[in-house]
């Protein structure tokens, strides 16, 4: 394997971060400084450090949280589509799965792990996990539509939506922040299609209280820190 992508495995950083770090001399094999990110490494057998701390231990579950692009679907496997299991780090020995769903077309924060009481701890109707959207849509939000959202929407079939927050700014209204705490099928564009607005782009910026690193460039994933998983179930507005 090689060594930039065995530190980004054990989360010392994304693949980019972690080449600096060797660039830089902060890495060591076998108690020699490594100089070049793609130097092979056995897991097994080699020992790495960074920091004067030894890395490789296998955690018993992973987290990561994925800058989803669009394009990916939102599961393990598809015959047709590329799917965000691509764009994590291969472990043959972990089923790792998304933690519920972005559509196709819609970017941003997306949880993929191999822990299935934390995704279920998310995803749960009954734990009101608040998801935020920025949503650019092709006519004005206007007081009605942030009312219709705080009302909670009824789509056609008879669903029902909880009450869910809609902000925008005075000076763009053709923008809206969305804050809902269900996550049903293609939910805000067909929120705002009953409000008869058309959702041009879609982005999740937060679940619970943890955010969408800026730092983190569409396509590259980072592991959650213990701090993160607990930011998930904190600042929820529900």
């Amino acid at each position: 394997m090689r060594l930039d992508k065995f530190l980004a495995d054990s989360g010392a950083g994304t693949r980019t971060e972690v080449k600096k770090l060797i660039q830089k001399g902060m890495v060591q094999v076998n108690g020699e400084t490594a100089k070049k990110p793609e130097l092979k490494v056995d897991p097994e057998r080699d020992v790495v450090e960074f920091g004067g701390e030894r890395l490789g231990a296998r955690a018993e579950f992973v987290y990561y949280l994925l800058h989803k692009p669009a394009g990916y679907v939102s599961a393990t496997e598809d015959i047709r589509e590329k799917t965000v299991l691509e764009l994590v780090p291969k472990d043959g020995r972990r089923n790792l799965f998304p933690v519920g769903r972005l559509d196709k077309d819609t970017e941003g924060l997306l949880l993929i792990t191999d822990d299935g009481d934390f995704a279920h701890s998310i995803t749960s109707p009954k734990k009101h996990v608040d998801k935020k959207y920025v949503a650019n849509l092709d006519g004005e939000i206007t007081d009605d539509t942030i009312k219709a959202f705080s009302d909670g929407i009824e789509f056609s079939d008879g669903t029902k939506c909880r009450s869910a927050v809609l902000e925008c700014d005075e000076n763009d209204k053709k923008t809206g922040i969305v804050t809902i705490c269900e996550g049903k099928y293609h939910q805000v564009k067909k929120m705002f299609l009953c409000c008869g607005l058309k959702v041009v782009h879609l982005q999740r910026i937060s679940i619970g209280g943890l955010y969408l690193d800026s730092n983190l460039h569409i396509g590259e994933c980072k592991l959650l820190t213990d701090l993160d998983k607990k930011s998930v179930f904190i600042g929820n507005i529900h």
